[in-house]
């Protein structure tokens, strides 16, 4: 028996997570569960899966909560960030999937780590952040981090059973979001409701804009230095619309490993979860000989921005991916909001790079000031449109 707690149990990989469970209730109990603000869903979530303790934002909300519950469900309700923290460090888990959205989700994973339990991970600003400190921090404590990103899960698969040196390259796949075709003329006038509308991945909100940008993307190149120790060069992103593979691995010799399957975050939540096993969740085969042609091309970085910005960042390392990460959180949410255009997105978070200045080798709490720091500087070019 597996005995998890699931920060963030109420956004996509939560509840998928918590539908893989419910598969399987004899290999997993829910030790634990931390949400934002859902408590409608949380409090289902609790009924089912009867946790001891849940965790969600500030007071207020655990108040409303608890008058949800009304004595019906026996489990202590904390908040706040110290809430999120004990919830990942519980003496009785032995592994914490990690879905919390953006830079909320990087202290509680690094209390988890640091009290010993395996991380499932699919909070990519973890590593994003302060890859090295985590990663550090994971082998200090030799604790698995084992990932939940489709296509940081199909690296690690396609990495298994060979040799580190024997590395070309990584081919990191992205299906070109929703915009991919579109003209370049017509992008200033992309709404949310059109960046939401993703062609093959059903995803909550920011990721999904974050695809649509491209960002996403530059945010799995930052991850997969991090996860798997390659320099940036070594990485590259190739556009593949399909979304049936979902990343490859080059070696020396020429030979090219690729993991396929269906555009579905099941199967990799459930690999991190029973690895080295293979659950038996019944997903459909790809349709390799009805389905559609397996196409590629190169991202056009004149016109999605963004990722080139996360190039940058990744070169440059210290402290800038943290500012990247947070202007990118503030102006998807603005963009979000109705106060920016899509095209003021990488607009903003390049002014915000260019006024920083990075520190290098910093600590976990330098980290912290630089994304406090993006935070109020991309703030201050958010305003409503007319």
């Amino acid at each position: 028996m597996k005995r998890l707690t699931v920060l963030g149990s109420t956004g996509s990989i939560g509840r998928n997570t918590l539908h893989i469970v419910s598969m399987f209730p004899e290999r997993f109990q829910i030790k634990a569960l931390a949400a934002k603000s859902r408590i409608d869903l949380l409090a289902e979530q609790v009924h089912q899966f009867r946790p001891e303790t849940v965790v969600v934002y500030n007071a207020t909300i655990a108040n409303d909560l608890k008058a949800l519950l009304d004595g019906s469900a026996r489990v202590d309700i904390l908040h706040g960030p110290e809430g999120y923290e004990a919830a990942a460090a519980r003496p009785d888990v032995d592994m914490v999937v990690a879905a919390m959205m953006g830079a909320a989700g990087l202290t509680p994973t690094l209390a988890a780590i640091n009290s010993g339990k395996d991380i499932a991970l699919a909070n990519k600003e973890t590593l994003v952040m302060a890859g090295d400190i985590v990663m550090g921090a994971a082998r200090a404590q030799n604790v698995r981090i084992l990932p939940v990103d489709s296509e940081h899960s199909a690296i690690f698969q396609c990495l298994s059973g060979q040799r580190k040196q024997d590395l070309d390259k990584i081919l990191l796949t992205a299906s070109g979001g929703p915009f991919r075709r579109t003209p370049a003329a017509e992008l200033a006038d992309v709404t949310p409701e059109r960046a939401l509308d993703h062609p093959n991945w059903s995803m909550g909100h920011k990721i999904t804009i974050d695809s649509a940008t491209l960002m996403n993307k530059g945010l799995e190149v930052l991850e997969a230095k991090s996860l798997f120790n390659v320099e940036t060069d070594q990485i590259e992103v190739v556009v593949h619309p399909q979304s049936i593979i979902h990343s490859m691995v080059a070696y020396a010799d020429g030979s090219v490993i690729a993991q396929l399957g269906v555009p579905d975050m099941k199967g990799a939540i459930a690999y991190a979860l029973s690895y080295p096993e293979r659950m038996p969740i019944r997903q459909p085969l790809p349709d390799f000989t009805g389905g559609p042609d397996l196409t590629f091309e190169s991202p056009d970085l004149d016109r999605f921005p963004c990722l080139a910005l996360a190039f940058e960042a990744c070169k440059t390392g210290q402290t800038l991916p943290a500012v990247l990460n947070a202007a990118n959180e503030v102006v998807v949410e603005a963009f979000f909001g109705g106060h920016i255009g899509f095209l003021q997105i990488p607009e903003i978070i390049r002014s915000v790079m260019s006024a920083h200045t990075p520190a290098a080798q910093p600590t976990l709490q330098q980290i912290l000031d630089a994304d406090r720091w993006a935070r109020q500087e991309a703030g201050r070019y958010v305003k409503p449109l007319p």
